[in-house]
């Protein structure tokens, strides 16, 4: 498993798809996944230290978290198949969940929980991006600074 940092959310053109891109922590690797409007807005929020007016479903799951006791040490992106990734809460006590990664990501967020993708998942999905090109990404982080969740259209009550 290779630590992962989340650089942020932005939407694919053409297709007005929203992305979450992950980076390789220690490495040149970035994993980006394919994610829903709702979750890009759940991820950004977080980045942002944004707090919705009511909890968000992540926010909820988080307090319920700190209510019954139980403490999420790990996400894991552990698998891709057939192009969708998958994901799993790993909890202090032991007991993993299956998740969609963009519901892990955004709890993660949320809890300062590391995030670990496989090698397998690095290997088949992630893209190296030499220093060399470290520019376009440092251009993507500006976007991401000037972005809002509201700009992924999605009414987040």
């Amino acid at each position: 498993m290779n630590e992962l940092d989340v650089v942020g959310v932005r939407v694919e053109m053409p297709s007005n798809q929203p992305i979450v891109l992950l980076r390789e922590v220690g490495g040149d690797r970035y994993l980006p996944i394919w994610i829903g409007p709702g979750e890009a807005t759940a991820i950004a929020f977080a980045q942002q230290g944004m707090a919705p007016a009511r909890p968000l479903t992540h926010d909820l799951f988080k307090d319920v978290l700190e209510a019954v006791g139980q403490q999420l040490a790990e996400v894991r992106i552990t698998d891709l198949r057939e192009g969708v990734f998958y994901a799993e809460l790993v909890f202090a006590s032991g007991v993993e969940v299956s998740a969609r990664p963009s519901d892990a990501i955004a709890l993660a967020l949320r809890t300062g929980t590391p995030i670990y993708g496989s090698d397998g998942v690095l290997d088949d999905a992630g893209i190296a991006i030499p220093d060399e090109q470290e520019d376009e990404v440092e251009k993507f982080r500006e976007f991401l600074d000037q972005i809002s969740p509201e700009d992924f259209g999605t009414n987040s009550q």
